[in-house]
């Protein structure tokens, strides 16, 4: 009876001992692999929350301005204001026996609105009349002006120019254009324009004017091609 009772006490101690989950090494390297992969969660810092807040509000600020800027094109068709020269005539052009050169020349510069819907203004007007890189007129406004939707505004300059004195080599250039009966004059500047639609405020706009005027000395007639601005 004593064998048998110490046979069974070893047969079920055996038994525990593999059917123990807490002593099972397998049991435990799968519990080991299990804590490895949960991942760790960290916290945000609070500066890197503000900074993907302000980036999420510019964007959104970027694509409501985009879509007022496309309502606007569609229905406004903005076209940027310029300046061009319409008309000119030279009346004198020539020189004397010690090489002083006296020109009177008349310009007409037009300021063009071809917006619908919106008026433009303009200031800073400031042209330059040359001749061989010598200025002979500035052309330019006292105050701001405005120019009504599509419409246009004329400036009408005449101006006879101080006594330029000539090198050999300018006087030898003047006896050529007078022979070819063809002068040429440069005319560059520009101008600021400005329109605004309601309360969708204003746009402004720079309008660069760099241009050649060519004129027949004989009769002073101006050679008509395009000479506008560009913004």
């Amino acid at each position: 009876m004593i064998v048998r009772k110490a046979y069974h006490w070893d047969k079920c101690f055996y038994s525990r001992y593999l059917t123990s989950p807490t002593i099972s090494p397998s049991s435990d390297r799968r519990k080991r692999k299990t804590e490895m992969a949960k991942p760790i969660m960290r916290r945000t810092h609070f500066l890197w929350r503000c900074v993907a807040i302000l980036c999420s509000l510019l964007s959104i600020a970027v694509i409501i301005a985009g879509i007022v800027v496309v309502v606007v094109c569609h229905v406004i068709h903005p076209r940027v204001p310029v300046i061009s020269v319409v008309d000119a005539h030279l009346f004198h052009f020539n020189y004397d026996g010690a090489g002083v050169l006296v020109t009177r020349i008349n310009i007409v510069v037009r300021s063009q609105n071809d917006n619908m819907k919106a008026h433009a203004g303009f200031s800073n007007f400031n042209l330059e009349l040359l001749f061989d890189g010598i200025r002979i007129a500035v052309l330019s406004t006292a105050a701001p002006y405005e120019v009504r939707k599509n419409s246009s505004v004329d400036f009408n300059y005449d101006y006879t120019s101080d006594p330029i004195p000539l090198s050999p080599q300018q006087m030898e250039y003047v006896d050529a254009y007078l022979k070819e009966d063809e002068v040429r004059f440069d005319l560059k500047g520009g101008v600021r324009a400005r329109w605004r639609v309601g309360g969708f405020g204003s746009f402004r706009f720079l309008c660069n004017l760099n241009c050649q005027l060519r004129f027949h000395p004989a009769n002073g007639t101006y050679f008509s091609r395009r000479c506008s601005s560009k913004a």
